[in-house]
């Protein structure tokens, strides 16, 4: 394969991403809770004012978690092409992919509340 490094070769080489993430929209219900929790936390920290430090946090915990999603759904579909059926090894493999999910989301979570927290309880008076 002798593809030389063009601009037009590398705008094309975006499809295969874009067409991945539209397969993890349509296909895993959780990516729609990624989604609206994307969204709340973007207008919820430019609603505070957030920092560059902690836009920072925050995008790095929406990205681990969009990646950990991404990573679960191919090893799942990875895993259901290789043995369609049922098998104890492959249950395991796509436990531990949702386990990453959950680990993310988890880690996420912390860091959503340690950032959006304080200025959250300001902004609503409730603390000083």
């Amino acid at each position: 394969m002798d593809e030389r490094f063009t601009l037009t070769a590398r705008i094309r080489s975006f499809g295969p991403a874009f067409r991945g993430l539209a397969l993890v929209l349509r296909s895993e219900p959780n990516a729609w809770i990624h989604a609206a929790a994307t969204l709340a936390v973007l207008v919820l920290g430019a609603a505070l004012g957030i920092d560059r430090a902690g836009w920072s946090w925050l995008v790095a915990a929406i990205a681990s978690v969009w990646v950990a999603e991404a990573i679960n759904t191919a090893c799942e579909r990875l895993a259901d092409a290789l043995h369609p059926g049922p098998h104890p090894l492959i249950g395991n493999a796509k436990d531990a992919a949702a386990a990453a999910v959950l680990i993310a989301a988890a880690g996420a979570v912390v860091i959503g509340l340690l950032v959006l927290g304080p200025p959250l309880l300001r902004a609503l008076g409730l603390t000083g």
